[in-house]
């Protein structure tokens, strides 16, 4: 493990320029104007309530907040009453699930607060068997319930579903990795009480049970252009990610579920994106401080994901 992880800052580059007062300027050629780019402030996305509603349109965000108050002013609700989107389907696709990317053609549905349960199970095991992803804003839920673990047995917890409470301690503000660890700390052999709120859904579309894709079956298009959503600075239209940037994002959202038990496509986006142009572990680590240093990330897991986005690079990743 090389030292000085974190230590090290990369300085900022400095271009200057400089033009003989006497040296005369002979004008370039005008060369002609570039197609205009999609201005991201104008762009509008057709969405519906998931459980049913006319079809809406939304504009002029950049943020899955943002998205989220668009969507209630155009429905008159509460955007907190909205738990997360899908892409192109009005089930609780968490294959589907809207992360950094919308596809320009994409049609939003948004899945709101339903009926409220409770549940009270005994820990018989270290590991529940839940990986909790969260929708940007404060609402963690159920991304994946692993098969045969203890949570698969308890019936009433369905992937979807948003954990209001723990042990009646509310949750709802919490970010997915902090809802995850609590899980995780929760004393075996004990009970423990989860409230959750399901998705809300129409009679006529009532499903069986899911227990959630994994990311093996899930693919991030490629070949057209995209909205990214950034949590801080301007939402920006571009090209989907490359067939190396998708694989190396893949593995690390594989990485996030096995240290910290969570899935989040946006956040390991993020994460190959602060990699793409660094030299060594440490300016990654540098730049994973300054853009998500409230994770805290261990030093183990900064470097298994910067072998990761190694990996992608020289094709060791199926």
């Amino acid at each position: 493990m090389p030292l000085g992880l974190r230590s090290k800052k990369k300085g900022k580059s400095k271009e200057t320029s400089k033009l003989v007062e006497s040296e005369a300027v002979t004008p370039a050629p005008a060369a002609p104007a570039p197609a205009p780019a999609p201005s991201a402030s104008r762009l509008q996305f057709h969405t519906q309530l998931a459980h049913g509603s006319p079809t809406g349109r939304v504009a002029g965000f950049g943020s899955a907040r943002e998205l989220y108050a668009k969507i209630g002013e155009a429905f008159g609700i509460d955007p907190a009453q909205i738990m997360f989107c899908t892409l192109n389907t009005h089930k609780a696709d968490m294959d589907k699930l809207l992360g950094a990317q919308i596809g320009l053609e994409d049609f939003i549905f948004a899945h709101v607060k339903g009926q409220r349960k409770e549940v009270e199970v005994l820990k018989t095991d270290d590991v529940l068997g839940l990986t909790i992803t969260d929708n940007g804003t404060g609402c963690a839920f159920i991304k994946r319930i692993k098969e045969g673990s203890l949570m698969d047995q308890t019936k009433i917890i369905c992937v979807g579903d948003h954990i209001e409470t723990i042990n009646g301690k509310n949750v709802s503000d919490c970010r997915h990795y902090e809802v995850a660890k609590m899980l995780k700390d929760l004393e075996k052999g004990r009970m423990f009480k989860l409230e959750l709120i399901e998705p809300m859904k129409a009679f006529e579309k009532l499903e069986p049970r899911s227990k959630g894709g994994t990311l093996q079956a899930a693919k991030i298009s490629r070949g057209r252009e995209t909205l990214r959503l950034r949590s801080k600075g301007p939402a920006t239209v571009e090209e989907m990610p490359t067939e190396v940037e998708e694989k190396a994002i893949k593995k690390v959202d594989e990485l996030l579920e096995t240290y910290m038990g969570i899935r989040d496509i946006e956040l390991a986006a993020t994460m190959v994106e602060a990699g793409r142009d660094k030299k060594n572990p440490d300016e990654f680590a540098v730049a994973l401080d300054e853009t998500l240093g409230d994770f805290a990330f261990p030093d183990e897991f900064v470097f298994d994901v910067w072998g990761a986005i190694g990996d992608a690079k020289q094709g060791r990743l199926e």
